[in-house]
């Protein structure tokens, strides 16, 4: 199909001024999932599904991955299947479809569909813990300093609201050991304290927690853990139910590189019924987690999209893309770690951390930092100005290539120098 018969086809009449690069031109046969013989050859070829802008290196990958081509085309064919089918999709077809993606990513992630609903993204799942807990006069809460914006801003509304208490801990770079981490939670801890906060990967870090055994040692107070996985989901291989948490929210838009609006939420199943829903839902089923996730009229269109990335990373292997992903983040840490006036935010053990890496220079402020990367070396990042971290946050993904990643090394020791 040419670009013409694109923008008649679809009847995108005021995209007809805009230049569309060659490869963003649906095929499907071009975009299928082929075998390959060689790690070299599948890196080729995941490069080749991506549309990427020419004007920059792209290592900001964490707010949001662009789809591979294979996944957007499935994509528009969803939209298009969907505004064909009109009411009687949403009518026939929409509960249908909603269970058996929930049975899907339920089975993908080791866990029950009784206990996941899908929402728009992390927030969303999280603030419908925060806002829809059971919360009473006095009741406590704990967080990290290093923990997401809006998570922190709702525990701040439901302070006033209900008269709670939400305590602050910060969370070093360099842990000297997970019991470090675990006891700066436990320090915390009263008799009032009802539900903790944790990441799972620190976003602006990368930094990975030992979630397990923080739910251990909360859960022997009885107190609740309910853990922000924005950036886990599609990195790295994990199960929700073996780490234990009571609830865990994520962004299938990130890292299983899914449609922009798509996240996810688990219960574990003995909390759903005391969770208040922030929308009346379609379900009598007050034990059911389906009182919470009122389906409406949702762009049906990318949760339906959810499946071609499952099938996506099927092909990939999730596997193969954690190690390429933390071998793309070893490369740039280990040749820079020991440059002068270079600080690396994240911890150097293998186990700490995948794709997602944090660089500050000394004396030179994060945002001057991503503006010179930008101007003089066209590599985009995103700059980190708050807690105790300072510098760029470093997220490449599997089509970029180390020879990028030299580009990025280059430009930091010129910058540092």
């Amino acid at each position: 199909m040419n670009k013409r018969e694109f923008i008649q086809k679809f009847g995108l009449v005021g995209l007809a001024t805009y230049s569309f690069p060659d490869d963003i031109i649906y095929d499907k046969n071009k975009f299928s999932l082929p075998s390959f013989k060689t790690e070299d050859d599948l890196w080729k070829t995941v490069r080749g599904h991506y549309s990427l802008k020419p004007d920059y290196i792209n290592l900001e990958n964490g707010y949001y991955n662009i789809i591979p081509n294979p996944t957007l085309y499935k994509y528009i064919e969803q939209v298009k299947t969907v505004n064909f089918e009109g009411s009687y999709y949403m009518r026939n077809n929409l509960e249908d479809d909603n269970l058996k993606l929930r049975k899907r990513i339920s089975d993908w992630l080791s866990c029950d569909k009784k206990n996941i609903i899908i929402t728009r993204n992390t927030t969303e799942s999280l603030d419908l813990i925060i806002g829809g807990y059971p919360w009473e006069k006095g009741d406590e809460a704990i967080y990290a300093l290093q923990d997401y914006g809006s998570m922190k801003l709702m525990f701040e509304q439901v302070s006033k609201r209900y008269n709670i208490k939400a305590k602050v801990i910060s969370i070093p770079n360099h842990p000297s050991s997970d019991e470090e981490i675990v006891q700066l939670y436990e320090n915390q801890i009263t008799k009032k304290t009802k539900l903790l906060m944790v990441c799972h990967m620190i976003n602006i870090t990368g930094q990975i927690l030992p979630i397990k055994k923080i739910c251990e040692m909360a859960h022997s107070y009885g107190v609740e853990v309910m853990v922000d996985g924005a950036h886990c989901i599609g990195h790295f291989n994990f199960s929700i139910e073996d780490l234990n948490c009571d609830y865990y929210g994520s962004s299938l838009h990130k890292w299983l590189s899914a449609p922009l609006g798509a996240g996810l939420l688990y219960i574990k199943e003995k909390h759903i019924s005391k969770i208040w829903p922030l929308l009346a839902g379609h379900s009598n089923d007050f034990n059911g987690i389906k009182k919470l996730n009122h389906l409406g009229t949702n762009p049906v269109h990318v949760h339906l999209a959810i499946n071609n990335a499952l099938d996506y990373i099927d092909w990939l292997g999730i596997k193969r893309k954690e190690k390429r992903l933390k071998k793309l983040q070893n490369h740039w840490i280990e040749n820079l770690k020991n440059v002068s006036n270079v600080e690396i935010n994240t911890p150097l053990s293998f186990s700490k951390s995948f794709g997602i890496g944090n660089i500050g220079i000394k004396g030179m402020p994060p945002k001057i930092m991503a503006e010179q990367l930008l101007k003089k070396f066209n590599i985009f990042t995103v700059a980190i100005d708050y807690a105790n971290v300072k510098g760029c946050r470093i997220t490449p993904n599997v089509y970029n290539s180390i020879d990028e990643i030299e580009v990025f090394i280059d430009a930091i020791r010129k910058l540092a120098s």
